[in-house]
């Protein structure tokens, strides 16, 4: 068991220096918490050796845990000071809300998939990731009972931004989603400031289905 300890952290530092600071990402935070949190555990037990591949993985269900370079550029990009509420559309296996949490104040996620929203919820606990509240509902729809947020994180693509989720997002705040067809989207970053809207693109990328009211039919 030592071995294998000794065998993920390597592959966390690697991961790290080689898949994500060599791409330009240099948030410290970020970079942390990355080469922290154990990835391998929020992958099935036959996909733990490619957990710290330079991919996607499937995680059942018809969904995936981003590339890790994906993950990171997503999370750095919404300038992340600590103190942040954070919403993230997209629970999955659990592994950016994980990376999330060990940066801001409170993570709260929600799942529309009823089975993953159960296994992530155990492993949450079992890993004591206490600042971390989920919920299975339609994320298209927000959180508004614990609107506005300081952030607000969309782990698939929809052809448009679901528009309560900009309207929970508090002023001064970031929101990041995929946006597009449904197998390829562009990475955008919105700005919500007291004169309006700012949209910056941060380039191509593919994610699953963004499902619900305010997206993608079934």
């Amino acid at each position: 068991m030592k071995d294998e300890s000794k065998k993920f952290v390597r592959w966390r530092r690697e991961m790290v220096e080689k898949q994500i600071a060599s791409r330009g990402v240099t948030d410290p935070q970020v970079l942390d918490a990355m080469s922290k949190v154990q990835r391998h555990l929020f992958v099935s037990e036959a996909l733990v050796d490619s957990a710290y591949g330079d991919f996607p993985l499937p995680i059942g269900e018809g969904q995936t845990i981003s590339q890790p370079y994906i993950i990171a550029e997503m999370t750095q990009s919404l300038d992340l000071k600590g103190h942040e509420r954070v919403l993230e559309i997209g629970t999955g296996s659990g592994y950016q809300a994980a990376v999330l949490s060990r940066i801001v104040y409170k993570v709260y996620t929600i799942e529309r998939n009823h089975a993953l929203f159960l296994q992530t919820r155990k492993l949450f606990d079992k890993l004591k990731y206490y600042n971390i509240v989920t919920r299975y509902s339609d994320g298209t729809q927000g959180w508004s009972e614990q609107a506005p947020f300081d952030a607000i994180i969309v782990t698939a693509g929809g052809q448009e931004i679901p528009s309560p989720l900009i309207q929970q997002l508090s002023t001064g705040g970031c929101l990041v989603m995929p946006v597009g067809g449904s197998n390829f989207q562009e990475l955008l970053k919105l700005e919500k400031t007291k004169d309006g809207i700012k949209t910056t693109n941060l380039g191509g990328c593919r994610f699953v289905k963004l499902i619900g009211q305010y997206g993608w039919d079934r």
